[in-house]
């Protein structure tokens, strides 16, 4: 007769083999302990019938030695009780009973020398009782006969007992493992039922889907935790490559349709060659700026997808604000814009990839010398800094410009993002996806805050070897 599924499902489970594999184990060796110990048992009870026999034996040889066979006679008599647990049996040499509390002489000991076990009955008539006795022959110097024993019925009762309470245990142990390990195979199972389900949603293409927790903090609770770590990454990075295809579709489209009609427009020119030449100079130019607009795509992306993370150095981050100040201090000067540069605190070491953080803090200062204009000025005032508290460093950039409203500071970070007032100056909007790319790769973040008046935005990083 077949098993139905869900209960064939448990025995097929590792969880219900692995818990019989385990009672078979402590079963054998709770039985090899028990044999043990039941063997020790016996022994120690079987050694110490013997002493006493032999001692008895001993006694009774040196009483007939000292008073002849009458002594010998009335000492066995006097032993003789009918219930004790002394076993007795006195004969001539024709076979006569002289004293003693067996009525025959066990055969099973006229056989064996050394003496043995044997069965003989206590009681009336009416109601005999089999008892088991061991007993040994005394040999004598006057050709009598004499067997010494004691009764063991007790002691085999005793056995008998113990035996029965060891495979009693055992059966209620194996019923008890057996029953627990459907329970543990049949809750594990339904675990790992509901882990599958949300694996086939997942497949199905729903990445919001999770691997639900138990909350036991268990080793599926882990195996769950770092699965959903996992999916939390796989679709940020697919929900970074749709962004990216749409972006390319989208953003790129106005710009390459603008590169077309202008060199259609320079091939009807009647000028001829001057229009040609001054066509395709324009065309360079935005085929340039589209080259810098996939290389900004395709470096965010390989941020996003950490492979930049492999090229990560332990270096000093002041040193680096400090050599990008004096980097811009003049292209600030030919700006007319002037740039305050504020390292207070040196010797602060950071583990990231220096070559990108130098890229991102680059692009801030960029954004702030071209957005970061007040009204009614050419240039513009911008501040560098750098301040470390506890386990992190933060590099800012500060303008005195417009400023950006709250409701549009995280947009801001997203590509090709390019608001109002910007969109009749030069750029791609994918200067700051850039740094917040960075910051997300370096483990840090990137905020946008109120300067009062301008935009003042903080690169936050974790300082090298803090908790």
């Amino acid at each position: 007769m077949a098993l139905p599924e869900p209960l064939a499902q448990v025995f097929r489970s590792s969880a219900f083999r692995l818990t019989a594999l385990g009672l078979a184990a402590f079963l054998l060796l709770a039985g090899t302990i028990a044999g043990l110990l039941f063997w020790q048992t016996n022994a120690v009870l079987s050694d110490q019938v013997l002493a006493t026999v032999k001692a008895e034996a001993a006694t009774l040889h040196n009483e007939a030695a000292a008073n002849g066979i009458p002594g010998l006679i009335d000492a066995v008599a006097k032993r003789s009780i009918p219930e004790g647990p002394g076993l007795y049996y006195l004969s001539d040499l024709r076979g006569n009973k002289l004293a003693g509390n067996l009525n025959r002489l066990p055969p099973e000991i006229a056989e064996l020398p050394q003496g043995g076990v044997f069965r003989y009955e206590r009681g009336t008539v009416a109601n005999p009782r089999q008892h088991l006795g061991v007993a040994i022959p005394v040999p004598l110097d006057s050709g009598l006969r004499l067997i010494i024993g004691r009764d063991v019925e007790e002691q085999r009762t005793f056995a008998q007992r113990m035996k029965r309470i060891f495979l009693g245990g055992f059966g209620v142990l194996t019923l008890a493992s057996l029953v627990g390990g459907l329970a543990i195979g049949r809750a594990v199972l339904k675990r790992i039922e509901t882990m599958s389900a949300a694996s086939r949603s997942i497949m199905a293409g729903d990445l919001s889907q999770r691997i639900p927790m138990a909350g036991a903090g268990d080793e599926l609770d882990e195996l769950a935790a770092s699965l959903n770590a996992m999916l939390e990454r796989i679709e940020q990075l697919m929900t970074g490559m749709k962004e990216v295809s749409d972006n390319i579709a989208h953003d790129l489209k106005t710009p390459l349709n603008r590169l077309r009609n202008r060199a259609e427009a320079a091939l009807r020119d009647p000028r001829g060659e001057p229009a040609h030449r001054e066509g395709l100079e324009r065309t360079i130019e935005q085929a340039d700026e589209l080259i810098n607009t996939f290389n900004a795509l395709l470096l965010i992306a390989k941020l996003e997808a950490g492979a930049a993370q492999d090229n990560s150095t332990t270096f000093d981050i002041g040193d680096l604000v400090a050599d990008m100040g004096e980097l811009y201090e003049p292209v600030a000067e030919d700006d007319g814009a002037t740039l305050a540069v504020s390292v207070p605190a040196q010797g602060i070491k950071v583990h990231a990839n220096k070559q990108l953080i130098s890229q991102a803090v680059a692009n801030l200062l960029d954004n702030a010398m071209k957005y970061g204009i007040a009204d009614g000025r050419k240039a513009a005032d911008i501040a560098l800094s750098m301040t470390a508290s506890g386990s992190t460093v933060e590099i800012a950039v500060a303008d005195k410009g417009p400023g950006i409203s709250a409701a549009d500071r995280e947009r801001v970070l997203k590509r090709f993002v390019r608001l109002e007032k910007s969109r009749t100056l030069p750029g791609t909007g994918l200067g700051l996806s850039l740094v917040a790319a960075v910051a997300r790769l370096s483990k840090g973040s990137v905020r946008l805050e109120d300067n009062a008046p301008g935009l003042r935005i903080v690169l936050s990083l974790p300082v090298a070897g803090a908790a």
